[in-house]
């Protein structure tokens, strides 16, 4: 093993060479672009075995990385934003081949309006595509991610693919220490791809699958794909305590940071978490009895999981960065969900919105939603939904719009003259 400053980038291009992938096929897309980089460089210098190939879109890249994962190949991509998107039609569609691979999302906000910025919005939509989904907070977590991510998605318990999620920006491109598993105890953990009845062969070509199907048997193989998805939870938790047994790092299907004893909790996903474990820390010292849970296993969602570790507590803000147009917070909306109906009295819990298109959220922020839900628990009201926003920005934002109205004003009057002198 060695420790060394990676990006998130280079930590994702780390995992996939250590997992000893043969198949990349890829599309450059910022903030994505350094790992397919990083992989082209080790093959042309002879560092890595593997074939890199550049496609046309990511709908192709997606389409050739299932199809090479349906003939016994073990695979690995990448993209972001728009081009998740892009390829949105494939991922339904190979997750329905059940060919496991692994693919890496970048996290940034799509538009319109642009923006380079990241937040949550492109990975849930692709969130009921049939990809299992991991989210990572760390450079080091996303290298330990991919590992596993190989682990879970080929296992016979499971077949299908992966997405393993990063912020864009706040971790593609940070520099942070990250332990670099040596060659040999990497890939005896991952272990060899076994496509067991995938396969292909061109002097014996074999249909894997039917081009059209009836509501009966359709419905059948959709809710068979659920049932493997649901195999992940015991799956990933398996696979976790053995690479924590192997490597020396928990990662568990969800981070409990001071939760044990705390009367209220911050839930969120991402990077972010560490601004909120931060709030956590200065809290206490303030005395206040409040702790962090962080999902990184997102699909399939454990539930019962976080039901435990949200029983009996006085009140819980669930930060998302995303937001569901006419919906609201998908990651609060979910756990409602969870919570729903179980025995025992239920915490207030309150749905907040930041960090769109990257936009921070101080540690003052943290302590203003902590008073918020304290004041919620002992008045016993939910507090409606609400955007992360300052007075400043607020302000900014009219002074941009007055400007813009100016120039609108301006250009119609230049207009109206001109037009006036053409009569």
């Amino acid at each position: 093993m060695k420790r060394t400053l990676l990006t998130g980038n280079a930590a994702a291009a780390w995992g996939a060479r250590l997992a000893n992938v043969d198949y990349i096929p890829s599309f450059p897309i910022t903030p994505q672009t350094e790992i397919i980089e990083s992989l082209s460089e080790w093959i042309d210098n002879g560092e890595m075995p593997g074939r890199l190939v550049t496609l046309e879109s990511e709908h192709s890249m997606i389409t050739a990385a299932g199809s090479a994962a349906a003939t016994g190949i073990r695979t690995f991509s990448a993209t972001s934003s728009q081009g998740l998107l892009y390829g949105m039609e494939m991922l339904y569609t190979v997750s329905g081949w059940r060919a496991p691979f692994v693919l890496v999302n970048v996290s940034r906000g799509l538009s319109s309006p642009i923006t380079l910025e990241p937040d949550h919005n492109d990975i849930f939509a692709a969130r009921d595509c049939g990809f299992l989904q991991i989210h990572c907070a760390s450079c080091q977590e996303i290298l330990d991610s991919i590992l596993i991510a190989y682990r879970l998605g080929e296992d016979a318990r499971v077949r299908l693919p992966v997405i393993v999620n990063m912020d864009g920006f706040y971790l593609s491109f940070t520099r942070e220490p990250v332990v670099i598993p040596d060659e040999e105890s990497a890939r005896e953990f991952v272990g060899n791809f076994d496509p067991e009845n995938i396969h292909f062969s061109a002097s014996a070509p074999e249909s894997q699958a039917v081009a059209v199907l009836g509501g009966g048997p359709y419905s059948y193989f959709r809710y068979e794909t659920h049932l493997a998805a649901m195999n992940g939870l015991a799956a990933y938790e398996e696979i976790a305590e053995e690479f924590g047994q192997r490597f020396g790092r928990s990662h568990s299907a969800v981070e409990s940071y001071c939760a044990d004893d705390a009367d209220y909790l911050f839930v969120m996903l991402g990077s972010f978490a560490t601004k909120a474990k931060e709030a956590v820390d200065r809290l206490r010292v303030c005395g206040w009895s409040i702790g962090l849970v962080r999902p990184r296993l997102v699909r399939p969602f454990p539930a019962s999981q976080l039901q435990h570790l949200l029983a009996d507590r006085k009140g819980i803000a669930v930060i998302d960065q995303n937001i569901s147009m006419g919906m609201g917070g998908v990651l609060h909306s979910e756990l409602a969900t969870a919570l729903y109906g179980q025995s025992g009295k239920q915490p207030i819990l309150a749905s907040f919105i930041g960090a769109l298109g990257g936009r921070d959220i101080a540690i003052e922020e943290f302590f203003e939603i902590a008073e918020v839900i304290k004041q919620a628990a002992s008045s016993g009201v939910t507090p409606p939904p609400r955007l992360l926003y300052t007075r400043e920005e607020l302000r900014e934002i009219r002074k941009l719009q007055a400007v813009a109205r100016a120039e609108r004003d301006e250009l119609n009057n230049n207009s109206g003259h001109k037009k006036g002198e053409a009569q």
